[in-house]
């Protein structure tokens, strides 16, 4: 496995980048629009030659102010004013114009990660850290819009002005004028290129620590209970600090260095011009040039380092976004753990007969999480699985769900093996009411609606009354439209399990997994849930992993499991017989039902 995203970024910045690859992966992101892209590459090229052609109209002005003062050069001011003019206006078309493009990406590349994220298996999705995968994934998205900013408007558009004002400066000046502008810019080039590098580690660093503390942060607020429960808001808030500390340090000395940086691109600028005025003004004085001359070279070098200031924020930039890029790319790359294979079909259904064939499964090869499970739930069949924790039993039906391949053995529905049917045809078959139920931080009705969006209002109102849950939802001030807040926090355990028991009812599954689905109800709910659930359940092939064996005595078959087998096996009479494990946990748990109701 590769490590969390946010952990790349601890790694230097240039390490096991493919920056030409992924420049080249930008290209079907542009391709679409590559007319826009063209048309604004021809207005850049209008907008810098009116650019250039600001200085040249100066010089005239100046020249013919200074040979008379008698007449106003009204037609060379219009001209000066109608390029200054023409210069926004074609830069301003190119922005409009390739807007279009930059915005289409975001949203393409948004979309694919978002996409690929859904499919990539369980298994990345237990190891990720949310607080830094959702700052890394909004950072690699920017990059694709800020790259495309920098090519088109600044890096293209300064390159072309420094080949058009060499051009003007080699036909009408001497090579001397031609030679200090090319060694100044070098060197500012250099200069910039050679100190951002250096100064880029602590930009590096300040990143780190940033996604760092937000992904501290973050996971304070999801565990807001836990934090509370503990008292450990001081602890959260020393962890929070101590990394914000780093980030500070980090900060200071990128601030300090982009002074330095700052001053030194000045100095090379001033040392430039300086030498560029004096040799004009000699030129001025030995009458090979007038001064409309030397405005005109000052003009094009002062000119020519007002994009040039900006080289170090662009050359970061783009050192940044290539190397956040580079982590979306990667990202995209993860092959999903489980994929359909090339001939899956749909899986069809006809009774849901579901059989486990000797099925073994461990994440690590040395803890080995199920051994040879083998059992038969037949059409319209309840089968309850109980056991201690960590037996193996939830693992069940991450198997049957397919969100982990099998090790050993084989799972079949209706005899076809569940790896050579489609993912999303064998999701669709199986309704499942989960242990800890995750909402959407959406309305009741959107939560229970997720599992048929096409439903009716009717629909969904029946789907509520028959989880014992309507009743409730109409004595709210908002009703249905009740917002139920992040992870379902304004609900309680038992109303969030309610609601997810209507979403398995509103799915109308012909398979059902019901895992807990009655843990966190009180004995007068469970017993009420417990009628609907075997209506729901009535000619469906159910599969229920039970805690509270009373949930469980009318089950057709119970299977005991213990590190990872089945160890006792038949019905609850059957069980009671053996005088085994089962019967020990049905006396455990009838004594603490009977002190219960005594206390």
């Amino acid at each position: 496995m590769p490590p969390p995203l946010h952990q790349r970024h601890t790694q230097p910045i240039h390490d096991n980048r493919q920056d030409r690859n992924n420049l080249r992966g930008l290209l079907p992101y542009i391709w679409d629009y590559r007319g826009r892209v063209l048309f604004a590459l021809l207005l850049l090229i209008f907008a810098k030659v009116a650019n250039v052609g600001i200085p040249i109209v100066l010089k005239h002005i100046v020249d013919a102010l200074n040979h008379t003062s008698w007449i106003l050069p009204l037609g060379l001011l219009a001209s000066y004013g109608a390029l200054r003019l023409l210069s926004s206006l074609f830069n301003e078309l190119r922005d409009a114009i390739f807007a279009r493009v930059r915005f289409r990406a975001m949203r393409r590349v948004s979309n694919q990660v978002l996409n690929h994220l859904h499919r990539l298996s369980l298994r990345y999705h237990l190891e990720r850290q949310t607080g830094a995968l959702s700052r890394d994934l909004e950072r690699g998205t920017r990059s694709i819009s800020s790259l495309l900013n920098y090519l088109i408007f600044q890096i293209i558009p300064t390159f072309a002005e420094i080949l058009l004002i060499t051009l003007v400066l080699l036909i009408n000046y001497d090579f001397k004028f031609v030679l200090v502008t090319l060694l100044t810019v070098s060197i500012y080039v250099a200069f910039t290129l050679a100190v951002t590098e250096w100064r880029m580690e602590f930009r590096h660093e300040a990143n780190r620590r940033e996604s760092e503390a937000n992904n501290q942060a973050i996971d304070s607020l999801v565990n807001y209970e836990t934090v509370k429960y503990f008292g450990n808001e001081s602890l959260e808030m020393q962890r929070y600090d101590t990394t914000l500390r780093y980030w500070e340090e980090a900060s200071v000395k990128g601030q300090t260095s982009m002074s330095a940086l700052n001053f030194g691109q000045s100095a090379i600028i001033a040392l430039g011009v300086t030498l560029i005025m004096i040799f004009a003004a000699q030129g001025v004085v030995n009458g090979d040039m007038s001064l409309g001359d030397l405005v005109l070279v000052n003009a094009f070098l002062l000119q020519l380092f007002i994009p040039l200031n900006f080289l170090g924020v662009v050359y970061r930039s783009v050192k940044y976004a290539l190397a956040d890029m580079d982590l979306m790319f990667k990202l995209l790359a993860l092959q999903p753990e489980i994929q359909d294979h090339p001939q899956a079909t749909s899986l069809q259904i006809d009774r849901g007969e579901i059989v486990f064939d000797k099925v073994s499964f461990h994440y690590q090869v040395e803890r080995p999480i199920l051994q040879e499970i083998s059992f038969k739930i037949s059409v319209g069949q309840k089968v309850a699985v109980v056991g201690a924790s960590g037996a193996g039993k939830s693992t069940l039906a991450r198997l049957l769900f397919r969100f982990y391949e099998v090790t050993g053995g084989q799972i079949t529905i209706d005899g076809q093996p569940i790896e050579q049917v489609t993912q999303a045809s064998l999701r669709a078959a199986i309704g499942i009411v989960p242990q800890d139920t995750i909402l959407f931080n959406e309305s009741i009705y959107y939560n229970i609606s997720y599992a048929n969006p096409q439903s009716s209002k009717a629909e969904i109102v029946a789907a509520a009354q028959l989880a014992d849950i309507h009743d409730f939802i109409i004595t709210l001030p908002a009703g249905y439209d009740t917002i139920v807040g992040e992870r379902g926090l304004k609900l309680s355990g038992g109303e969030k399990q309610r609601v997810a028991i209507a979403r398995a009812i509103l799915k109308r599954p012909k398979i059902l997994i019901f895992d807990e689905a009655t843990s966190s109800l009180d004995s007068k709910s469970e017993q009420s849930i417990q009628t609907a659930l075997a209506q729901v359940a009535a000619n469906h092939t159910t599969l229920v992993i039970a805690h509270r064996l009373s949930t469980i005595v009318d089950a057709d078959q119970i299977m005991v499991m213990e590190q990872g087998r089945i160890v006792e096996q038949g019905c609850h009479a059957e069980l009671l017989a053996l005088k085994g494990i089962y019967a020990h946990l049905w006396t455990l748990q009838q004594e603490e039902q009977w002190l219960e109701k005594k206390m």
